[in-house]
């Protein structure tokens, strides 16, 4: 279940992020800091761009899923996305693969069913294969791929789409 992210939220997602298995496939990979991540949450409260949700397994706040980049074009809604889990919980519960495959898929339903998007983009460091298969069997297609400079190294990144599908649930 994906809920819209609270207060309450604020630290576990700071935590869950700053997992090191998490900074390892993002994009940047650095700690971040209580101040960091409370302005980031601060300017969440008033960007109608971007939406955060907590995904819940088994009504165990599990992850976190973020829309950003909202747009509504003359012809159509997109946005991009990322996710994350609670590595250390999922994994101590037996959880996290299945949890992996389940959240991906509730997010691509809210996409196109709540937020009526017609157009989902994201990013996927090409080292990050597990995820790469998953995005296809989901539908998504790898439309370019650019190198980019993280923590020094040079990594190639996959931009990822999915456009609205027939049986989506429509808008």
């Amino acid at each position: 279940m994906l809920r819209p992210a609270t207060e309450v939220d604020k630290e576990s997602v700071r935590a869950w992020r700053n997992h090191p298995a998490v900074r390892a496939v993002s994009l940047t990979r650095g700690v971040i800091s209580p101040e960091e991540h409370d302005r980031y949450w601060a300017a969440l409260q008033d960007d109608p761009t971007r939406i955060v949700l907590v995904y819940e397994r088994g009504d165990t706040p599990s992850g976190v899923v973020t829309f950003f980049d909202l747009e509504d074009g003359p012809d159509e809604r997109r946005a991009a996305w990322g996710y994350y889990l609670d590595n250390d919980g999922l994994d101590a519960r037996g959880e996290l693969l299945p949890a992996w495959i389940q959240i991906q898929r509730e997010a691509v339903r809210y996409a196109f069913g709540e937020l009526g998007l017609d157009q989902l983009d994201g990013e996927v460091l090409d080292a990050n294969e597990a995820v790469r298969r998953m995005n296809t069997r989901n539908g998504f297609e790898e439309i370019s791929a650019t190198e980019h400079t993280i923590d020094g190294e040079r990594v190639l990144v996959h931009t990822i789409r999915r456009r609205r599908q027939p049986h989506d649930i429509s808008k």
